[in-house]
């Protein structure tokens, strides 16, 4: 009896050590600390990539402020993860302007080109053709990326643009080793990448696939880069680079045109604010869900005393999905291009709406699968992708999240231009009811229309304490971002962990559907996963994707973080 009782307490102390202790993701998977973590007075960057975050340094030491430090690095992960981001995609940008003291939202989002319809991937029958809007040319958007970043820049940039590009052309131009992220990326994408001619040339020379070690060089892709610099605008919208993606969608029977290209339009957006246990959050409007979405959720859990259940305890982690559960129920039915449908941005990020939802959850008990509708926000009415955050001293921020959505996008590379062209076009609903690449649940405010932007989840997010910024966070990975970037909100503020394990820490994420809590592989003991299961819920392990770029203010001293899941880099300059 004494035995079984000693065993008893002994579990209960080991439960309540591993439930506030971080399970920092570097010690599952042997991930290295080492340049992932840096601290500065000056100015702080932390990107997904080493040579875009020096080439951002690079612009401070020529003079250059925050935007041209954007901007370069822009252009130079574009060169750096051709699997992930690219000029040939799009993105969305927070830009915190300390002089002015307003924040801007840029959105830069690919468009459904002009002769696109709703059912353009169905078949005869009505049913969804598979991969029609993931691989080739019916996938491929209207492009945004380059305008995006040039319309910035040119606004509020210092440096000249032939400088501001510089970097990425002779990154370009010269070549760099392939890394273990990319070799994997490659991997899930050759059955495409040596499909597709001029794909192959680059990615698949020889019909051999590279491989880690191996050098990539995009020479094409330097002149495209090239023609940006000297004629701007006109350099990639018109003229013979827009020439070379018109020839190749004519080529493949798709329907991309001069005429998309022409009319290409950035919209800034006034940005989505809410507020958490003090904190101003703010984030990106739609076509993104994410802003909304991170706002919904630390709404609903700001009632709860979450840091003293503990980190990982099974009733934390059982509230945290269901608030995550509730909004993917309302992604799906209200989110949309706000400009093609009506959104209820400020119903669905009211405290009044969250507190409708948060006495839904049981708070012993999961959601069965057809538990979880959409809530009504009106009555309170008044990877795959790439992301960077930069903070300076003075109270400039910028966040960007970038992206040609899946790995290599289309895998369709634009003849003569070097440009992997993205696959966007299957971030709209197929049909109602239908999963995209992400298993997001696709509703009529989201289906396909001639020049509409498909829904995302992409979450550039700064916080404030008063009118101070004191974050700057965001992350890749589809439908995973607003879930981690919400996470790591809550890691820093509600459990007050270092931002460092805040980032690093395991996290976990629940959509709706698929009905089943996802943790970083590693990121779950055995005890929890069993108390989560005799709650009601499912539990699979299976890595996030996630990358968490995030830079904090703590008094006078900048501090930035590079998720050390990835190959990324962040420098105090």
């Amino acid at each position: 009896m004494k035995k079984s009782l000693m065993l008893i307490m002994m579990i209960g102390l080991v439960s309540c050590a591993t439930k506030d202790k971080p399970i920092l993701m570097e010690e599952v998977a042997g991930f290295k600390k080492e340049n992932h973590v840096d601290t500065s007075k000056k100015a702080m960057i932390a990107t997904q990539g080493k040579y875009s975050t020096y080439a951002g340094e690079r612009m401070y030491a020529l003079g250059g402020n925050i935007i041209d430090a954007m901007a370069a690095i822009s252009f130079v992960i574009s060169v750096e993860r051709p699997q992930s981001t690219g000029i040939g995609g799009g993105g969305f940008l927070l830009f915190h302007h300390k002089e002015s003291g307003k924040t801007f939202a840029f959105d830069f989002r690919e468009r459904a080109p002009f002769k696109s319809s709703k059912n353009m991937y169905l078949d005869q029958a009505g049913n969804v053709i598979p991969r029609k809007s993931i691989d080739g040319i019916f996938s491929v958007g209207t492009p945004g990326l380059v305008a995006g970043i040039l319309e910035i820049h040119k606004k509020y940039g210092k440096l000249p643009l032939v400088t501001v590009l510089e970097d990425a052309i002779k990154l370009a131009e010269e070549g760099f080793p392939v890394y273990a992220e990319m070799e994997k990326a490659l991997k899930i994408r050759k059955s495409v990448l040596c499909k597709f001619p001029s794909s192959k040339k680059i990615f698949c020379p020889k019909g051999k696939l590279l491989k880690t070690g191996d050098h990539l060089a995009q020479k094409d892709l330097g002149k495209t880069l090239r023609a940006i610099s000297r004629k701007g605008h006109k350099g990639f919208y018109r003229g013979k680079v827009a020439k070379g993606i018109v020839k190749t969608s004519r080529r493949y029977g798709g329907i991309l045109r001069h005429k998309d290209l022409r009319n290409y339009k950035v919209v800034t957006r006034e940005p989505v604010t809410g507020t958490f246990k003090g904190k101003k959050i703010v984030s990106m409007a739609p076509p993104s869900s994410g802003g909304i979405h991170v706002i919904q959720i630390l709404n609903i859990l700001e009632r709860y005393n979450l840091k003293e259940m503990g980190l990982y305890s099974p009733k934390a982690i059982h509230l945290v999905s269901s608030a995550m559960e509730m909004a993917f129920a309302d992604r799906a039915k209200y989110l949309g291009d706000s400009d093609y449908v009506k959104v209820p941005i400020k119903g669905l990020t009211k405290k009044s709406y969250a507190n409708e939802l948060a006495a839904k959850i049981n708070e012993d008990k999961a959601f069965g699968l057809n538990d979880v509708k959409a809530g009504n926000p009106w009555k309170h009415e008044a990877d795959h992708t790439t992301h960077f955050s930069i903070m300076d001293n003075e109270g400039n921020v910028v966040v960007s999240t970038q992206t040609i959505n899946g790995y290599f996008g289309s895998g369709l590379v634009a003849e003569g231009t070097g440009i992997v062209l993205n696959n966007e076009m299957d971030d709209f609903a197929n049909k109602v009811g239908a999963q995209n690449l992400f298993g997001a649940v696709g509703g009529d405010k989201n289906l396909v229309s001639p020049g509409k932007r498909p829904l995302s989840s992409m979450s550039p997010t700064i916080v404030f304490e008063g009118d101070k910024p004191v974050m700057a966070v965001g992350t890749p990975s589809g439908t995973r971002i607003l879930t981690c970037v919400m996470q790591t909100i809550l890691n820093y503020f509600e459990y007050d962990l270092p931002l460092y394990e805040s980032v690093a820490t395991a996290r976990y994420h629940h959509q709706w559907r698929p009905h089943y809590i996802r943790f970083d592989k590693g990121g779950i003991d055995a005890n929890t996963k069993a108390e989560l299961e005799s709650m009601g819920h499912k539990v699979v392990e299976k890595s996030l994707g996630c990358r968490v770029q995030a830079v904090v203010k703590e008094g006078e001293k900048l501090i930035g973080v590079s998720d050390p899941r990835g190959e990324g880099k962040a420098l105090g300059i």
